[in-house]
Parts: C-alpha cells; sequence; structure tokens
C-alpha cells in the first residue's frame, strides 16, 4: 500500500469543499443543540473507543488474520471518524452538528487512544516493542479540513441566507458525484495490491464495518436518542478515516501491509454507507 496524489492531495482538498457545502447548511444552533444534550456525543464515543476497538480484535483473532494484517485492522478501529462521515450523515438527513462534533472530540482523543490500541496490537500479535507517537500533525490536518470550510460555510449562510439556500441542494449531488469519482480513481491507483489482500482480509474488513455500522445505528435508538442522532452516530461509527491509518502504517510504523486493511476498508464503507444512505431516503 502506499501513498499517492490521490490520498494525499485530492481527497483532502475534495473533502474541505464538501466541508464547505455542508457549512452552509448549518447555523450555531445547531451545535449548542449538541452540547445541550451531551448523552449522544458519549454514546457515540463509547461505541467508538470501546466497542469497535473490541469488535475490532475479535474479528482479527477469529479470522486468524496473518500479524501485519490483524495490527492493521486495529489500527484502522483506533482511527476517529472520517471528515467523510460527515457527509454521508448530510445525504442520509442525518444530525451533521453532532457529525462534526464527534469527529473533532475523537480526533483529539485519539492523539492518546491510538497510539495505546497500536501499540498493545503490535505487542499482542508482533511481539513487537516499537513506539507508535501521537499523530499531531495528522490529527492538525483532520481539523483544517473539517473545522475550517465549515466555520466558511456557517459565515455565508449567516451572511448571505440566500444563496446558501440556492446551493445546498446543487452541492449535495456534487458531493455524491465527487465521492464516486474519488473512490473509482482510489480503486484504480490501488488495483494489484487490493486483489492480492482481499481474499485475505476483505471479508474480515466487511464484517468488521457491518459491525459498526448497525451498532452504530441500533444502540443510540435503543438507548432513545432521536434517529438522526442515530443516523449521524453510525455514520460517524462506521466510516472510519483510512487515510489517517494509511499514514501511520505508511510513515510512522513503515509497513505499507499494515495499511491495506485500512484501504480495502475505505472502499467497502463507501459502498455500504451510501446503501444505508439511499435506504434511509427511500424509507
Amino acid at each position: 500500500m502506499q501513498g499517492g496524489l490521490i490520498t494525499n492531495l485530492l481527497l483532502p482538498l475534495s473533502l474541505g469543499i464538501i466541508m464547505l457545502g455542508l457549512g452552509l447548511s448549518l447555523t450555531l444552533a445547531d451545535f449548542t443543540r449538541v452540547f445541550r444534550y451531551p448523552k449522544a456525543v458519549i454514546i457515540g464515543l463509547t461505541i467508538q473507543m470501546l466497542v469497535l476497538t473490541s469488535a475490532a480484535f475479535l474479528i482479527a483473532v477469529v479470522f486468524q488474520l496473518p500479524s501485519e494484517l490483524a495490527v492493521g485492522l486495529l489500527l484502522l478501529a483506533a482511527a476517529p471518524g472520517g471528515a467523510t462521515a460527515n457527509v454521508y450523515s448530510h445525504l442520509a438527513h442525518g444530525d451533521v452538528a453532532l457529525n462534526i462534533t464527534l469527529t473533532a472530540v475523537n480526533s483529539a482523543l485519539s492523539l492518546l487512544t491510538l497510539p495505546f490500541i497500536v501499540t498493545f496490537a503490535l505487542q499482542y500479535f508482533m511481539a513487537s516493542d516499537q513506539y507508535v507517537p501521537p499523530p499531531f500533525r495528522k490529527i492538525i490536518e483532520v481539523g483544517l479540513i473539517i473545522v475550517l470550510p465549515v466555520v466558511i460555510g456557517m459565515l455565508v449562510r449567516q451572511f448571505a441566507p440566500r444563496f446558501a439556500a440556492k446551493m445546498e441542494k446543487p452541492i449535495r449531488i456534487f458531493s455524491v458525484l465527487l465521492l464516486a469519482l474519488l473512490v473509482m480513481l482510489a480503486v484504480a491507483q490501488s488495483w494489484e495490491v487490493l486483489v492480492k489482500y482481499f481474499a485475505v482480509v476483505g471479508f474480515a474488513c466487511l464484517v468488521f464495518n457491518l459491525v459498526s455500522m448497525a451498532v452504530g445505528y441500533a444502540a443510540p435508538l435503543a438507548l432513545k436518542l432521536p434517529e438522526k442522532q442515530a443516523i449521524a452516530i453510525s455514520m460517524e461509527i462506521g466510516i472510519h478515516n483510512g487515510t489517517l491509518a494509511i499514514y501511520i502504517a505508511l510513515n510512522v510504523l513503515n509497513n505499507g501491509t499494515m495499511g491495506v486493511p485500512a484501504a480495502i476498508y475505505s472502499l467497502i464503507m463507501f459502498v455500504t454507507a451510501g446503501v444505508f444512505a439511499w435506504w434511509l431516503n427511500r424509507r
């Protein structure tokens, strides 16, 4: 697995444009509502931190994944939600403000949790004492991609509400087309690697993705949260920051194989999240 122009430049740039569009649909009241009712934030973070890590570990053991791929799956589970979770939540009419809040808080927390989880995975699966430093630079990049464009979009909505309302639907359509294009380009770029490893770790990634989205949707509903918040949490839990996981595998762990689960999962999650959003809209 190698980083390239698509994952390192085009995807972050495109997500920044999409997040600008999301900002056009948000107001400050959306965020104050989230903090007035913190139950959704606590539930989302608890599932992300505890349930997903445990699920990834069990799947790696049950499927008897090779050690490097097992570490890669735990690395993926430890990564915070990706910016695309906000996009899919928007398309599925979830609580986007909750998504953005969860992504921001979880990204900050991952500075502590991600090194701990990956170090444990290295020791358990590979008997390695390699230390994983907190990915400060990458977390700051995530924050800029998510927060700055959203703030700009919200300011546009505040001072030009008619323009913001007119642009919301076209940008929603643009988001779908742009994401589809990026997925196809990413598949083309990594085709040989994906074909080589899909038979080994592909089904494990699919199971992990389905478990993540199912728990992320069902648990909030069982705990009496509104469906908009359940949709938001499901997208946040099911859509991980695969770019961050691949970056750490390549540049911190110096092991491209460990980035393979994140690459395969990233492609799977685009499809499953799209089907889930389509099903919700059909309802």
